[in-house]
């Protein structure tokens, strides 16, 4: 044998290695009619109606929570707690929808909806919803710091003019819709994509806001009938809860299939169509 062909028996190809894909930075969207969110609840009241039991047992949860909050406020005289205690509950509720979600998810599926089923999802992500929960928490923690500088600077010990009273309600009102339109940008896809694929919570909450941009006068209106849902809530001694609340979650599903394509992330192996 030759030297060269022992030089050429010892050389060894380098074995090619596929790169890792890289995925975009947010989840792309697609680009909504302004009258979407009219589509959505029609069919979260259709996934409403196909599990009315397990919806209203959800929902009764939020309802007690509320009676609880209202009757504790009214014990200690302090209609500025029921206020913060509510706002509270407002800005972490998105993370309490999440069983809501994958009521609608294993309808997607074709499978009959369990509770035990929702729970197991909820285990699966929990570390990503505690992320979004803790940075739900921070922003409400600003926000009450917001309002406690507002009340500084806008002291109402004493009887107020109409002015000061319209100065008040205004600068007040502007700090509140600041924060609860981050809210709302960063939360209304971001925890259905949590529940629905395996994404961090910042990519999901880049994306939500990216859709929302994107779609500002489909969003706005969807924002307009989830307020809508609140004071019907409100108006019936949170009563409406046991409907509303289901069929929002249920909505917020299905606006999430619409909207956010999320097809570079791995889905639910047990929930994958």
């Amino acid at each position: 044998m030759s030297p060269t062909e022992k030089t050429d028996n010892n050389i060894h190809e380098p074995e090619a290695t596929e790169s890792p894909r890289l995925r975009p930075f947010v989840a792309p969207c697609r680009q909504l009619t302004p009258t979407a969110p009219l589509r959505w609840l029609k069919q979260g009241w259709q996934d409403f109606k196909q599990t009315p039991l397990l919806s209203m047992a959800y929902s009764s949860l939020f309802m007690l929570a509320s009676w609880v909050i209202a009757l504790w406020s009214w014990q200690v005289s302090s209609f500025t707690m029921l206020i913060v205690l509510f706002s509270a509950f407002v800005f972490l509720g998105p993370a309490l929808a999440m069983g809501l979600y994958s009521v609608s998810c294993q309808l997607d599926r074709g499978m009959k909806p369990r509770i035990g089923f929702c729970l197991k999802q909820g285990r699966k992500r929990l570390g990503n919803q505690l992320v979004f929960a803790f940075a739900l928490l921070v922003i409400f923690l600003v926000w009450a710091r917001a309002a406690a500088i507002v009340n500084i600077f806008l002291p109402m010990a004493r009887s107020p003019d109409f002015s000061e009273l319209l100065t008040f309600l205004i600068i007040g009102s502007v700090v509140g819709l600041l924060f609860t339109l981050i809210v709302y940008a960063a939360s209304v896809f971001s925890l259905p994509m949590i529940m629905d694929r395996d994404v961090d919570a910042i990519t999901a909450v880049l994306s939500s806001i990216n859709a929302v941009l994107k779609n500002k006068a489909a969003m706005l209106l969807w924002a307009l009938i989830i307020l809508g849902s609140v004071l019907v809530g409100f108006l019936t001694l949170f009563l409406g809860f046991i409907v509303t609340l289901p069929v929002i979650g249920y909505a917020s599903w299905r606006g999430y299939r619409e909207t956010i394509i999320g097809d570079e992330w791995q889905q639910d192996p047990e929930t994958a169509a």
